[in-house]
């Protein structure tokens, strides 16, 4: 077994969960604002992966 998939794995369903609870447990309004900052990370994210990606090539 590799340790470190399985703490990945640990890790991921540990996020996902605490994302989950956070969405059900929320306000309406909460639920929207929530929802818009994980798309902005997401974009932000995506940004850096590019840039990085385009200073290595």
């Amino acid at each position: 077994m590799d340790i470190k998939a399985i703490a990945k794995g640990t890790a991921a369903g540990a996020a996902a969960g605490l994302a989950c609870y956070a969405l059900a447990s929320a306000s309406t309004v909460k639920k929207y604002s929530i929802k818009r900052d994980a798309g902005k990370a997401m974009k932000a994210a995506e940004t850096l992966l590019r840039d990085i990606k385009s200073v290595i090539m």
